[in-house]
């Protein structure tokens, strides 16, 4: 294997869908090292062959479930990056997949180049949903203002939701660094979050970030991690 080449193990029930992400990631440039029909087959590959990435379907019986499945992935493996790729397009799904360690949700009737599209962001330390509707276009007011966000809150939040990191959130609203991490602080104090993947779902699930209708797949990119 080339040196800097990207791995992953793939777990899904059917074996032509899990030959289809195969050609998938290799058009991204990752090559599947393991693939799996069952959670523990999937969870034994991990820990042999150490992948970059993971790539699963959460709606999968077993002993562990699919959502425990990525749970322990993430627990055991520190720098593994999950994404899941599902047939499940309603927001407490794509929340929990997401607060549970996914850095990217990927709806199976997306496009393939929107799944490629995902895994080379997901190496860029950005986080995707794509080809998904779960979000809200209209803003939830009252949920927004019973959070009690404040103006500068909101405008940094969605900022952030929409992939901007702090860098360069600073530059945009010319502040300092150090004001938006103190922002974000109290923005995840009061949304009950603890890291920025999180509150970037919450602003998209409660309609602070708007799509981009021109955009067909609907990706929504958000920060994957604190900066």
């Amino acid at each position: 294997m080339a040196e800097g080449e990207k791995t992953a193990v793939l777990l899904d029930h059917h074996p032509v869908w899990l030959d289809a992400l195969e050609r998938i990631l290799a058009h991204a440039g990752v090559t599947s090292v393991a693939k799996a029909a069952t959670t523990a087959e999937a969870l034994r590959a991990l820990d042999q062959e150490r992948p970059d990435l993971f790539v699963l379907d959460l709606d999968i019986d077993g002993n562990p479930d699919g959502l425990t499945c990525l749970r322990n992935a993430v627990a055991r493996h520190r720098l593994l990056k999950v994404v899941v790729v599902s047939a499940a397009d309603d927001l407490e799904r794509i929340e929990s997949a997401l607060s549970n360690g996914a850095v990217a949700y990927v709806l199976k009737r997306s496009e393939p180049e929107d799944l490629a599209s995902a895994i080379r962001q997901v190496f860029s330390r950005s986080l995707y949903l794509a080809g998904t509707d779960a979000f809200p276009r209209v803003p939830n007011a009252e949920v927004i203002e019973a959070a009690g966000l404040t103006r500068r809150e909101r405008e940094i939040l969605q900022h952030v939701a929409e992939g901007s990191t702090n860098g360069q959130v600073a530059k945009v609203l010319w502040v300092t660094e150090h004001t938006v991490k103190f922002h974000l602080a109290n923005v995840f104090r009061k949304l009950d979050v603890t890291n920025r993947t999180q509150a970037s779902a919450w602003a998209h699930g409660h309609g602070l970030v708007r799509t981009r209708d021109a955009e067909p797949a609907e990706l929504y990119e958000l920060a994957g991690s604190v900066a």
